[in-house]
């Protein structure tokens, strides 16, 4: 299961017996390169399976899900979403009503982001051979009309090394902002399918943030960007300090969790930046636009508990938080995601 779970053992999985067997390619953000979305010859595409369990879950479902998840994979590299596809794998025997609620809450979240589904296809597999219903959703964009002022503001401070917000932008100096509480996804779905009955009830985090992805551009100066999802912020800014080349310095205090997740996590004994959302965005910029990026990202809902919580430095060659008492602690990569099946 861990090798699906987005953490070290999926990417040690994908490289070796995946993109191994895969040709490479002149693209400018290549399937190699492993970041959320690829790009070729200025077209953004990206594509995302949906094996969540339970189907339906506080603040979500399968379907709002698999469209939120696909626009946001193309929001944060710096894309404009046009259009989605999407294949439904069903198990016979689901009720029809399962199947329209689904589809009901697609059409919702994708009327809510101004992104429609134009294409999909259809599948039936005999009863036990799947768990219900599978989404896989795929998408389209072109380059975000305000991209290039964003990092022409970015190059005046210093020197890119992609014209797209790729995991390997980041450097010494650049500002590490999220956009809201983290784990709260990861959290919701978990309490809910194993009935742990929590005093206060986490609702999912999904959300379609193409529109404030659009407002944070237009602030300026962000060089990456990416929605922690499988494996949490842990492994999203381990991830850019891998690629970059570079480490992070993270203020512990300053990073947002809701009390509810942080009780749960305490008494289950996960760490919530190893838990996934999927309504959230990470952010590196220049730091002198971290005031306009976090001004940007507080007038969206979606934004409005985000936090600047660290900085990028070449002093560590990975990530590390400084606690509440002072120390200095190591957040490493998960290996998987503690909360399997959340996507």
């Amino acid at each position: 299961m861990n090798h699906g779970a987005g953490g070290e053992l999926m990417q040690e999985f994908i490289s070796k017996h995946v993109i191994s067997h895969l040709t490479s390619t002149s693209s400018e953000v290549p399937l190699e390169a492993l970041d959320d979305s690829a790009v070729v010859d200025g077209i953004v595409f990206t594509t995302d399976g949906h094996t969540v369990n339970p189907l339906f879950f506080p603040g979500g479902d399968i379907g709002s899900l698999a469209i939120a998840g696909t626009v946001n994979d193309l929001s944060v590299i710096g894309g404009e979403a046009l259009a989605l596809s999407s294949a439904l794998i069903i198990e016979e025997g689901l009720e029809l009503e399962t199947v329209d609620a689904v589809m009901s809450s697609m059409a919702t979240t994708s009327r809510a982001c101004g992104v429609p589904v134009v294409t999909g296809d259809t599948k039936v597999m005999e009863a036990g051979s799947i768990d219900k219903m599978v989404i896989v959703s795929s998408g389209i964009g072109r380059r975000s009309p305000y991209l290039d002022e964003n990092l022409e503001r970015a190059s005046r401070i210093r020197e890119l090394r992609s014209h797209w917000l790729t995991d390997n932008n980041v450097a010494d100096g650049d500002a590490i902002i999220v956009s809201g509480n983290m784990g709260d996804h990861g959290v919701a779905l978990l309490s809910f399918r194993e009935g742990y009955g929590f005093e206060a009830e986490v609702s999912s985090d999904i959300a379609p943030l193409n529109k404030m992805m659009s407002s944070v551009l237009k602030a300026g100066g962000v060089v990456s960007a990416k929605d922690p999802t499988r494996g949490g912020l842990a492994n999203c800014l381990n991830e850019w300090s891998s690629k970059s080349g570079v480490g992070i310095e993270l203020d512990g205090p300053s990073i947002p969790v809701s009390e509810p997740v942080l009780n749960a996590c305490e008494l289950l004994g996960m760490d919530p930046l190893s838990i996934g959302n999927e309504g959230k965005v990470v952010i590196a910029c220049v730091p002198e636009a971290a005031d306009d990026v976090l001004a940007a990202l507080r007038s969206h809902p979606e934004g409005r508990n985000a936090a600047l919580i660290g900085y990028a430095t070449d002093r560590y060659d990975r990530v590390v938080i400084r606690t509440e008492v002072g120390g200095r602690r190591v957040l490493e990569t998960p290996a998987g995601d503690p909360v399997p099946r959340i996507c």
